[in-house]
């Protein structure tokens, strides 16, 4: 007769107790192998804690990789950021990004990790639609696992794709939802291959984080950009051919826009008038102030150009009544090239400097405060007589206070670059503006973004 059996419930398996009678197992024979025993399943919270292990891995790898992201202050080294960032999760070696806002306001550019500028133009042969990161302005990702098994691949893309050396690849668009398309980025792989379920989605959180830091930084290129553009726009287009004396101007701007400028122009009995300022501050408003002080000044200076001091008594004057909160500084110079005289009159500015064969020196000129300090400015005016083949350099104190070192040190670094002008270039006044630049500001502070503007105006006299 049967034992009967103790009921079930449901979700559980209920034991059966071994019979009494039940026979002993018997023991392995001598010298035979052990049986192996089934390997025990983990527990289910052993699984647990290494699902949120892999979880707590990959969001201190984000927060990493974000954080290095927003750690750069400029649209070139995010992008480059980007593309190593994306390489590292994707496992790729190569990529590229290519920048093409959706608004064409731009700027267009194109960055490539572990590719040259030459493998760059071979990608840009590539039909457009057959791009590796064409994704035709949707949202979508472009997964190319295997190139050369895609029977339905351009023949153009095969060729770019054999000559660089790529099998495979992974492409993302680059969108946000309020500046909508900013471009694509493409990882290339060496062999077949392309991501998985994991890597994708941990490039797809990256990306999306990257395409709002490219846009914040895009809108900050755009605004520099325009900025630049204005400031420009307020200076000279080109300076004037007087007969006597060769011109040339250099002008660099900050980020935010500033208030250095200079300007040339031409005065009765063929004498011509040379200008360099400064207005306190950055931005819109200074670039603004700096433009109606520099046509404010050319009036006056056709009325009297003749008597510099006049010239900046008014300018004086008219900034005292119009910008009463804002300060400047100037240097107007009443040049007659025939006779080889400059005369000038300068209101807290850096004296120009002569720079010749036979002398290197800074003008004399007299102590004045900047216009717009005292309740009326006027400082006497000083003669300069250059000889053939010497030129003035003016020039702002953004120049000076580029190099960060104390203004005496910036001075005595201003006159060793001018001394140091080899014999060939001191003919082109251009050429002698691009030395002292170069050798002031070394290694590329004189392009580099600064809060100091830096105007040069260069005049070399026959």
């Amino acid at each position: 007769m049967n034992a009967p059996h103790p009921p079930k419930v449901a979700g559980i398996d209920s034991t059966v107790p071994t019979p009494a009678h039940t026979v002993a197992p018997v023991p392995p024979a001598p010298g035979t192998p052990p049986v192996p025993k089934p390997p025990a399943a983990p527990a289910p919270g052993a699984v647990l804690q290494d699902r949120l292990a892999g979880w707590v891995s990959d969001l201190t790898t984000l927060h990493e990789l974000t954080e290095r992201l927003a750690r750069t202050d400029g649209l070139e080294p995010a992008l480059q950021e980007l593309l190593r960032a994306g390489a590292a999760l994707v496992g790729a070696r190569r990529g590229l990004v290519a920048l093409e806002p959706a608004d064409g306001l731009g700027p267009h550019t194109t960055i490539g990790l572990g590719l040259g500028r030459a493998d760059l133009g071979h990608m840009e042969t590539v039909p457009r639609g057959a791009l590796p990161y064409d994704t035709g302005g949707t949202a979508a990702e472009i997964v190319h696992a295997d190139l050369f098994a895609e029977d339905c691949l351009d023949p153009r893309h095969r060729e770019v794709a054999v000559r660089l050396g790529y099998a495979a690849s992974y492409a993302l668009p680059l969108t946000t939802d309020a500046a909508a398309r900013l471009g694509a980025v493409v990882w290339l792989y060496d062999e077949p291959a392309e991501p998985n379920e994991r890597q994708r989605h941990l490039i797809g959180l990256y990306v999306r984080h990257s395409a709002e830091h490219l846009a914040r930084l895009l809108e900050v290129e755009r605004t520099r950009a325009c900025m630049a553009t204005i400031a420009e726009e307020l200076l000279p287009s080109r300076l004037p051919r007087v007969a006597g004396v060769q011109l040339a101007a250099r002008h660099r701007t900050g980020p935010r826009g500033g208030g250095d400028w200079y300007d040339a122009l031409p005065l009765p009995d063929a004498a011509l008038g040379l200008a360099v300022g400064s207005v306190t501050g950055s931005g819109p408003s200074a670039v603004a102030a700096m433009g109606r002080l520099r046509a404010s000044l050319r009036a006056y200076a056709v009325m009297e150009g003749e008597d510099p001091v006049a010239v900046l008594s008014d300018l004086e004057l008219l900034l005292r009544l119009t910008e009463p909160a804002r300060s400047a500084t100037a240097l107007f110079a009443y040049c007659e090239p025939a006779l080889r005289k400059v005369t000038l009159a300068g209101a807290g500015h850096s004296p120009p400097l002569l720079i010749g064969e036979r002398r290197t020196e800074f003008a004399e000129t007299s102590v004045s405060a900047p216009l717009g300090m005292l309740a009326c400015w006027e400082a006497p005016s000083v003669e300069i007589q250059a000889e053939a083949g010497e030129t003035v350099l003016f020039y702002t104190d953004g120049l000076l206070h580029r190099t960060g070192d104390p203004m005496d040190r910036a001075f005595a670094r201003l006159h060793t670059a001018a001394a140091s002008i080899p014999r060939t270039l001191r003919r082109d006044p251009g050429a002698i503006a691009d030395h002292v630049l170069r050798t002031v500001l070394p290694d590329g502070l004189d392009s580099a973004d600064s809060e100091e503007d830096v105007v040069l105006l260069a005049a070399r006299f026959d």
